[in-house]
């Protein structure tokens, strides 16, 4: 299927690693120009020269999403280099832990990190790009978030993504009309290139083995496996191109089924 992405401008923030990185992949592959956009300036550099092998023009942005002027300066420098964006995945985000934190170990300024960066950051870029894809007439924002929202695992977790998720159906319900659809894909544990080292912590965290790990989170999935980096991605890149047109603030779960959930 063709995705009708060739000639597209994709803005993908947390672009260096992990999920945002395999995004970025899959959209260059479908013949997408990029824009890179995370902190870490060597990460990103290395992944432009990367994915410039595709034979689209890839640029990094080091940005710091969580800043307002950065933003506003990356949403100029895409315009400089592209004229607008046409598409926005938001990915920029810090890692969930995968652990529970006891009520009495909550710390104030780590959920204002979290709204920070996954619900204002998202907020920002969107807020930054939205007006671009409005003079075109047509745009996709995607915001990854995760299945933490649909899970009390965590209590952070849980609030980023619930409130991603709500402000996702309130950029759908007001951008929609004018031809810029937007939705949440929610990942559950995803392997990617960080997966052994965060395992091994979280391992530790509950006093149990690697291998014991990974059995009873595969136990938890419909498929009976860890989805990867790649497919969700793939999922991403069908939600950011034309053809899905029927699709608008809704969440999509991508990580390979919950047994027993039934979600309508």
């Amino acid at each position: 299927m063709d995705l009708g992405l060739k000639g597209k401008c994709a803005v993908v923030t947390g672009a260096n690693r992990g999920i945002g990185l395999a995004v970025a992949e899959v959209l260059a592959a479908e013949g997408a120009a990029l824009a890179l956009v995370a902190r870490d300036v060597e990460a990103l550099a290395a992944a432009a020269e990367s994915l410039g092998r595709h034979g689209t023009k890839v640029v990094a942005v080091p940005t710091d999403t969580t800043d307002d002027a950065a933003v506003a300066a990356m949403a100029e420098r895409v315009k400089a280099e592209f004229g607008a964006a046409d598409v926005l995945v938001n990915c920029a985000a810090p890692a969930s832990s995968g652990v529970r934190t006891p009520l009495d170990e909550l710390r104030d300024e780590d959920l204002r990190l979290e709204i920070e960066t996954k619900v204002l950051g998202y907020l920002r870029c969107a807020r930054a790009l939205a007006p671009g894809m409005r003079e075109r007439g047509w745009g996709r924002i995607v915001n990854v978030s995760g299945l933490n929202a649909r899970l009390a695992s965590s209590t952070f977790g849980s609030i980023r993504n619930v409130a991603v998720a709500a402000m996702t159906k309130n950029l759908a319900d007001e951008l929609g009309p004018q031809g810029i659809a937007v939705t949440v894909v929610h990942p559950g544990y995803t392997v990617t290139e960080r997966t052994p080292e965060k395992f091994a912590e979280i391992a530790a965290a509950r006093g149990i083995s690697v291998a014991e790990l990974e059995n009873s989170i595969a136990a938890g999935v419909s498929i009976g496996r860890l989805v990867t980096a790649a497919e969700v991605a793939d999922v991403v890149a069908f939600l950011a191109s034309p053809r899905s047109v029927a699709i608008n603030g809704d969440a999509i779960a991508a990580g390979g089924g919950v047994p027993g959930q039934i979600y309508y």
